[in-house]
């Protein structure tokens, strides 16, 4: 942590251990939901597992082109934005929209550390903004799971609705291709919810707190 800044290498060392974790669990689909190990590492290991597997990027991608605008930018870590996969796939798709990537490598960290409204990240988001804003974008997407927590400090400097989490877009598109798929659960079964953790899992138990009921977390050696 963060994936924001670890190698190509290390990304996908660290990917292929949790997969062949998840194999062994014989589950029947896996979400890459981190934009950094969707953007490096999913053309390496989509063929190698025997589960379907959702990265994150790739499948918004497609909604996002979509979208009856002309600009968007892009809030990411710097692997994100060095690999420039959300320019790649959204002008696969749609090459009359132009793509604004600008890394914001101090942005996980201020979430991690709970700095949402320090002096800090109020300075980091406003330069950022400054830096965007020259643009013009439309929209602009939070490339990371971690900026959405930034919303309020973002939407200071523009109207929220400007601001796109890709979560529920990603969401609706496993949803929907799970059911085409016949791989989505009847609405009859029961589930649970089952955290597995390679460390600390009780510091991931108290920051899960912020967004979910997380009651336990399991410890793995990956």
């Amino acid at each position: 942590m963060p994936y924001g800044e670890k190698s190509k290498e290390q990304l996908i060392e660290y990917s292929s251990k949790a997969f062949k974790f998840f194999e062994k669990q014989n589950v029947k689909a896996v979400i890459m939901a981190c934009n950094t190990t969707s953007a490096i590492v999913y053309e390496e290991l989509k063929d190698k597992y025997n589960f379907k597997l959702y990265p994150l990027i790739q499948s918004v991608s497609k909604i996002f082109a979509q979208l009856p605008i002309t600009c968007i930018g892009v809030f990411a870590t710097p692997a994100t934005i060095k690999s420039h996969a959300y320019s790649k796939w959204i002008n696969h798709y749609n090459p009359n929209i132009k793509v604004i990537e600008i890394d914001c490598p101090e942005w996980v960290k201020f979430v991690e550390n709970n700095e949402i409204n320090t002096e800090r990240t109020t300075a980091s988001v406003t330069d950022k903004m400054a830096e965007m804003q020259k643009f013009n974008p439309q929209k602009i997407i939070l490339g990371c799971t971690h900026y959405p927590y930034l919303a309020d400090q973002l939407s200071k400097h523009a109207k929220a609705e400007i601001f796109i989490n890709p979560a529920k877009a990603y969401a609706e598109y496993i949803k929907a291709d799970l059911s085409a798929l016949n791989l989505l659960k009847q609405t009859d079964q029961k589930g649970c919810d089952k955290f597995f953790v390679s460390l600390s899992p009780d510091k991931f138990t108290e920051a899960g707190k912020r967004f979910y009921n997380v009651t336990e977390a399991t410890q793995i050696d990956l």
